[in-house]
């Protein structure tokens, strides 16, 4: 019998590895596991399909298992849960999910893509029924099935990240009255409050009673118990961001790393010989502060993913590591950050300066221009770019990604004033507003000890 890979999880982090294995190795067996119903499918667009903007379930999925079976010659098993990984008999015991009983499959090679679960905080009421997590499709199909069943007109959101505010647009969008409750002092952690309250205006021009600084106590029939009193609900919606399904890998002795992930190396390679992992269940490094970080998104989990498999389809690939370029829409305010924000470069022990900017998505003087406001954090007295956040209209939020080459690239934000970006009054002003953030950057560095630097 020939070598045999044993992918476990049949979304981004497995499937995608073990189409880049096949493809570099015809002779290479390949079995993938996974305990849902579908491969290959964008979480991303969840929210989208909460709100009616996507028609189906199916419309979701990428690659069909059964494209897999025909199109790479990997046997995917749908229902079939992995439970524990023997890395000295090299044998992985698995569960079938619609019969029941378990079995074990051997492996040379094992490529772990569990993904990750969402956060589910310890509190009275959180298995009640009308409390939902969101993270998979079937998540989603729970939860629509649900909303449509008892016409939900009231929903509480619970935790005020990327997925807790696309989810509560996506209910504005099915007609009902939304609560975002947050216990931080303002939404979107992963911004600086400053640049966080423009999000909670804008939420809240839109209808939704954005609740900041407020615990969550429980859930009871109809009820969110919050620190802020009651609040009715017939939905309760977590927003509380992800945990990595990394316990398979730790059970059996894989070591784990940032935020409880599986530790890897940068070709994807786990501490276990011949034991890979990729996407939403392992670690990552932050190529800024050159910090272990676990970051969920769909666009490193495809990298990683395609390194993996490189790797173990007998090549060579690395994986050097992310900026943390992320991007949204919230209503109609779009949103966007790289790099470290004023807490993190602050925690980071980095000594820096951080400038906002006002100005307009395109030339001023157009009726549909839109206002956008952007904040530059900069290191003290070098002027290396460290990173940028980016609220505003139509038009805003993708300025980021020059940001994100910057940061790639090392640059400072005096390197920045004289990028050669393009111009023309339907898409700028003539001075783009990131070469004024970046210049107003530079001049906050270039005055040094005249400016009071945060730290």
């Amino acid at each position: 019998m020939g070598e045999r890979l044993l992918v476990i999880g049949g979304d981004a982090g497995g499937m995608a590895a073990a189409s880049q294995a096949r493809r570099l190795r015809s002779d290479l067996e390949i079995i993938a596991l996974e305990k849902g119903s579908w491969t290959s499918y964008s979480a991303c667009g969840i929210p989208y399909l909460i709100g009616g903007e996507i028609g189906a379930v199916e419309d979701l999925v990428a690659r069909t298992p059964q494209e897999f079976r025909d199109g790479f010659d990997i046997d995917v098993r749908l229902h079939h849960e992995a439970m524990a990984i023997d890395l000295d008999r090299r044998e992985v015991e698995v569960r079938d999910v619609d019969r029941g009983g378990t079995s074990r499959l051997g492996f040379d090679q094992l490529m772990i893509g569990t993904g990750a679960r969402p956060r589910t905080p310890d509190i009275p009421g959180i298995d009640h029924p009308a409390v939902h997590g969101v993270q998979t499709l079937g998540d989603a199909e729970h939860l629509l099935a649900h909303a449509r069943h008892i016409e939900a007109k009231r929903v509480v959101v619970v935790g005020a990240g990327y997925i807790g505010l696309e989810l509560a647009e996506a209910f504005t969008h099915r007609g009902a009255d939304v609560t975002v409750v947050e216990r931080d002092r303002e939404v979107m952690r992963t911004l600086d409050p400053d640049m966080g309250a423009l999000i909670r205006e804008a939420m809240c021009g839109h209808g939704v009673d954005v609740r900041c600084g407020v615990e969550t106590l429980g859930f009871e029939d109809g009820v969110v118990r919050t620190g802020d009193g009651d609040l009715r609900a017939d939905l309760v919606v977590l927003g509380l961001g992800v945990v990595p399904n990394a316990e398979l890998a730790g059970d059996a002795g894989i070591e784990l790393g940032a935020g409880g992930a599986i530790g890897v190396d940068r070709r994807q390679h786990t501490t276990a010989e011949g034991v890979w992992a990729a996407g939403d269940c392992c670690e990552s490094t932050q190529l800024v502060s050159n910090r272990k970080l676990y970051v969920a998104l769909g666009t490193v989990a495809n990298k990683q993913s395609r390194v993996a498999g490189t790797n173990i389809g007998g090549g060579y690939a690395t994986f050097p590591g992310v900026v943390g370029t992320a991007i949204t829409k919230i209503c109609t305010t779009e949103v966007s950050r790289t790099g470290l924000s004023e807490r993190e470069a602050t925690r980071d022990g980095f000594e820096h300066h951080a400038v906002t900017i006002e100005s307009t998505t395109t030339a001023g003087y157009l009726a549909d221009t839109e206002q956008l406001r952007i904040k530059v954090v900069a290191e003290r007295t070098s002027g290396r770019l460290l990173g940028a956040q980016i609220v505003g209209g139509a038009g805003a939020a993708k300025r980021i990604d020059v940001f994100a080459t910057a940061l790639h690239a090392g640059m400072t934000v005096e390197q920045m004033t004289h990028l050669d970006l393009a111009y023309a009054p339907p898409f700028s002003s003539v001075w783009d507003p990131i070469l004024v953030a970046a210049r107003k950057a530079a001049e906050a560095v270039a005055e040094g000890d005249h400016m009071k630097p945060g730290r």
